[in-house]
């Protein structure tokens, strides 16, 4: 009886851990040439990405498409050389490997921890439309959140103007370096709308979008500002931060900073060749 006990007590715990992390069944189609690339996915840690999805309110899809397609593929061509991946729809993701290069991806596995959040926002909209800018900055926030390393490249990308319209024009725009500005700037404010309403705000937004709230009001009521407010907020400090660039990297300003180097190493010379003296003197009296 204690053997059949314990081996109920087992069985419910697996049970238990099961529901705990629920498991996503991914499907990948993928030429024989990206074999490796298949191992890779294949090993992506879900509970992790599951985790993460759940602070920002948001479940795993349960079922993933993923298509890998090799950049001699005619299909590669129809698209701009600088986008990685996209998600379409509840479930299917489409990922050019060989270009898995520039920011937000800084790996294989960020491209798809991106692109399956993208795959969680849909859903818990239902199917609702749901800004770009929403889109990405929580798919960026999940995957790897918002670093300094991040905030460093986002000084150098600072917009004139706050309104979050501004960011639907890069998003649309063919440049890759303006799309890379719109990256920036919307994880910062998807960060700080985070920081400040709670980490599940995003999936509370979309989930108030799939009961019929337009996204401007189930932001306003999850938040209590408007997105352009939030924009604005959020984007201040980056912009005072901004206004210092020219002045650090200005001409004079580089000569200071080596003339300042330059005196701090003569200060320690000199402090060395006092206490070699002071050593000499302690052995000559001894």
């Amino acid at each position: 009886m204690p053997r059949l006990q314990l081996a109920l007590a087992l069985l419910l715990a697996c049970l238990l851990l099961g529901a705990t992390h629920a498991a996503a069944e991914i499907t990948i189609h993928a030429p024989p040439s990206l074999a490796g690339t298949v191992e890779r996915i294949n090993r992506l840690d879900l509970a992790q990405l599951e985790d993460a999805l759940a602070r920002a309110g948001l479940p795993l899809p349960p079922e993933i498409d993923v298509t890998l397609v090799p950049d001699d593929d005619p299909r590669a061509r129809q698209i701009p050389s600088w986008i990685v991946g996209f998600a379409t729809g509840p479930r299917d993701v489409v990922i050019f490997p060989d270009r898995v290069v520039s920011y937000p991806y800084d790996s294989l596995e960020s491209v798809i921890r991106h692109e399956i959040t993208h795959l969680a926002l849909t859903r818990q909209a239902g199917g609702r439309p749901l800004p770009r800018w929403f889109h990405e900055g929580v798919a960026v926030s999940v995957d790897a959140g918002w670093g300094f390393t991040a905030q460093l490249r986002l000084l150098g990308a600072m917009l004139e103007g706050a309104e979050t319209a501004r960011l639907g024009q890069l998003f649309a725009s063919d440049a890759e370096s303006e799309a890379r500005q719109a990256y920036l700037l919307s994880a910062v404010l998807i960060e700080d709308i985070r920081r400040r309403s709670g980490a599940d705000t995003p999936g509370a937004i979309a989930a108030r979008v799939a009961s019929g709230v337009p996204f401007q009001r189930a932001f306003q009521m999850e938040t209590g500002e408007t997105p352009d407010a939030a924009a604005a907020r959020a984007w201040e400090a980056y912009r005072r931060w901004t206004a210092w660039i020219p002045a650090i990297t200005s001409a004079s300003a580089m000569w200071t900073l080596i003339l300042l180097l330059a005196f701090a190493a003569y200060a320690v010379q000199l402090r060395r060749r006092a206490q070699r003296r002071r050593a000499w003197d302690d052995d000559d009296f001894a």
